[in-house]
């Protein structure tokens, strides 16, 4: 568990002699099997409205039942990040009529939520950031609404789902920093497994606040709310407009209106969508229909003991114990499973920096070139580890190497049965590859004088020849002994 939360001192960043200030409610989907108060499935991809019940419904004398696991994973988001828990908390009804609501009313947590305070510590541009949190609480998500020309639908799967909301303190003070909170936040519930937060499937959206003040006056300005943002470089570019907006309204001589606005990727700007409410207007009162959750102490510390191994200290782990660059470290940790990936492939390699190597350079592009996550590759930690061996054996060199990591990617298999199917193994033999030499120079003898008469270059050329001749099949560092040799004759 992370240190409690601790008081936040941040370099003020001036917008044109005006402070931002952003603040950011996380609305993550917990991984659980069911519902939040019924049980109904929450796989993602269902054909629309088959997943529901007349509780998630809200079909009246429907009764709720609370999901004990979404419970658990909410105290364990708290614990990750040095919340006080509540041993005593309670859901409310926030009452508000719009379509996506079928009950007309939404089951959240308002004045006893599950957890109270915390902080996510995290890096942006070069220097170590904190955002402190004012609490987390557990609520059920709503239906999704579907425009279609001049139609709309409703789709209620969704409906029910357990959410998470995770609310911080205004401790934030530009785009930048808003977007490496939110890797940062992710990271720890994919950690977790809190959640996979997987953005294209609504697993994680937000709600930004922020306002602008001018250098040096100390109450905060009015803030603007910009509502169901699911993408970081979606926050990251509004804020970025609606900062801008602010600072040209209050410089103009204009104000600043409390609003609830939308953001419109295609343009790029914020626009109205109504005026804020406040707490009041949704008339909050506790849910007759469910009991109050207590916790007991030993409860909360069997949990406490779950806790798993944060992003932070695995970095500085892989970095202690496979002896990696700290750049190494802080790449492969940024991802939970590609982090797994790697130590399962280093287990006993004479050189984990190799094995970190293959992920940061080949595995990656490849993942990058064909949108993949690592766990939909088709290569294994053992089969990467048993490539490198045979490189490291000079079974195969590096260019055979990158061929078959390409088929062991999209395909799977055993490294050493490729290269006897391919007939990618390594030339070493001194006899053929001194004939291959000999052919080289005897058939370049322009670039045997260049060498010669000192240019470096030429005996790249000629090295070069060898691997053609070879179908690239030759040792690279044999070539180049005999290369050297006969050409000092």
């Amino acid at each position: 568990m992370i240190e409690q939360a601790r008081s936040l001192h941040l370099q003020p960043v001036f917008i044109m002699n005006y402070l931002a200030t952003i603040g950011l409610e996380v609305h993550v989907q917990l991984q659980t099997r069911t519902k939040m108060f019924c049980a109904c499935r929450t796989d993602f991809g269902a054909a629309p409205n088959t997943q529901v019940c007349p509780v998630c419904l809200g079909y009246p004398g429907a009764l709720p039942v609370i999901n004990q696991e979404a419970i658990r994973l909410t105290v364990m988001t708290g614990l990750m990040v040095g919340s006080r828990i509540n041993p005593r908390s309670k859901f409310d009804r926030k009452n508000y009529f719009y379509p996506d609501m079928p009950k007309n009313y939404q089951i959240t947590q308002f004045d006893q939520p599950l957890c109270f305070g915390g902080a996510v510590e995290f890096d942006c541009q070069g220097q170590s950031r904190t955002v402190r949190l004012t609490r987390i609480h557990l609520e059920e998500d709503v239906a999704k609404n579907m425009h279609v020309r001049d139609q709309s639908r409703v789709d209620f799967n969704r409906a029910g789902h357990p959410l998470m909301e995770i609310v911080t303190e205004p401790d934030m003070h530009s785009p930048e920093e808003a977007f490496a909170f939110l890797l940062a936040l992710k990271q720890i519930l994919v950690y977790g497994l809190i959640s996979p937060c997987n953005l294209e499937e609504g697993n994680l959206r937000c709600d930004v606040n922020c306002s602008v003040r001018p250098e040096g006056q100390a109450t905060l300005g009015t803030k603007t709310e910009i509502k169901n943002m699911n993408t970081f470089k979606g926050v990251y570019q509004a804020l970025t407009y609606e900062l801008q907006r602010q600072v040209a309204a209050l410089a103009a001589g204009g104000k600043i209106v409390q609003e609830t606005r939308r953001f419109d990727t295609d343009r790029g700007v914020t626009e109205t969508m109504r005026t804020k409410e406040d707490a009041h207007d949704y008339r909050y009162f506790p849910d007759p229909d469910l009991m109050p959750v207590a916790l007991s102490t030993e409860q909360i510390k069997a949990w406490e003991g779950m806790l798993p191994e944060l992003p932070r200290q695995r970095c500085e782990r892989l970095e202690r114990e496979y002896a990696l660059p700290s750049y190494d470290a802080k790449v492969l940790s940024a991802d939970k499973y590609v982090a797994d990936f790697f130590e399962e492939a280093a287990r006993g390699a004479a050189n984990p920096k190799t094995i970190s190597n293959w992920i940061m350079t080949e595995m990656m592009h490849l993942m990058a070139t064909k949108e993949l996550e690592i766990r939909q590759v088709r290569i294994t930690p053992q089969a990467l580890a048993g490539l490198i061996k045979l490189v490291e054996s000079h079974t195969i060199n590096g260019a055979g190497a990158k061929t078959i990591f390409a088929l062991l990617f999209d395909k799977g298999g055993d490294p050493a049965e490729l290269v006897g199917q391919l007939g990618l193994a390594q030339v070493s033999d001194t006899g053929t590859l001194e004939a291959l030499v000999r052919q080289a120079i005897d058939g370049n003898p322009k670039s045997v004088s260049d060498y010669r008469a000192g240019k470096e270059a030429a005996f790249k050329f000629l090295m070069g020849q060898v691997m053609r001749l070879s179908k690239g099949k030759a040792n690279p560092q044999i070539v180049q002994d005999l290369l050297k040799k006969q050409l000092s004759v």
